[in-house]
């Protein structure tokens, strides 16, 4: 086995979730704080397109990104402007599939264990004249650590496992946007079975560290 062709797609599948988890993690954290106990007309509808990425096939995702970040969207066209390279097929596709599929899993953990710290609490710091804000950072967040670290592993084992959306926005560029999902595939088709395996247990195990932390922080 040829370890630079192994090592390869570990390095970027790492690169890849790192910048992804922290973008989905932030965004879901500011979105979560923000829907925060209010009951609005159309809330439901929002919470539903936030949550769509969960239930959608990951192709489907990955042909939604294609129509709204390709080479003929205005948000693609304002990328290649500004860093003379396209969005599709590069690495921040890949960076922008992985967030994209962690940010529910993120979102549902977050906006569920602020929405269980006690409203007492809150309004007990708000009656002494804690702002909004401080109310927030320093009573519903700290009350709310363990569902954070939680919200943010599980966000990273399921941007960390991403292929089909991966695979149409991003492609399967060794040494550029190949991570190991989409090498394990390759090397499947291609008969290389023996790096298959290497890359499937690396993900296993990696994955079994990831929940079992998780379960540990639940008890």
């Amino acid at each position: 086995m040829d370890f630079q062709s192994f090592l390869s797609p570990v390095i970027i599948s790492a690169q890849v979730i790192l910048i992804a988890s922290i973008i989905s993690f932030t965004a879901a954290l500011f979105i979560a704080w923000w829907m925060k106990g209010k009951s609005f007309k159309g809330r439901s509808v929002i919470e539903t397109v936030l949550m769509l990425p969960l239930v959608l096939p990951p192709t489907v995702i990955g042909f939604g990104l294609l129509i709204l970040m390709g080479r003929q969207s205005w948000i693609g066209q304002a990328f290649e402007w500004l860093f003379s390279m396209p969005l599709v097929f590069s690495f921040w596709a890949a960076v922008v599939a992985a967030a994209v599929v962690a940010f529910p899993l993120i979102y549902q953990t977050l906006i569920n264990a602020f929405e269980s710290v006690e409203e007492e609490l809150e309004e007990a710091a708000s009656q002494m004249g804690a702002k909004q804000s401080q109310v927030f950072l320093y009573v519903t967040l700290p009350l709310s650590w363990r569902s954070l670290v939680t919200g943010y592993m599980l966000g990273f084992a399921r941007g960390l496992g991403e292929f089909g959306a991966t695979i149409m926005f991003a492609g399967n560029i060794p040494g550029r946007t190949q991570t190991m999902p989409t090498a394990i595939y390759a090397s499947v088709q291609s008969g290389q079975t023996v790096l298959a395996y290497y890359w499937v247990g690396s993900m296993i195990l990696f994955s079994f560290l990831l929940l079992s932390v998780v379960h540990r922080l639940k008890r």
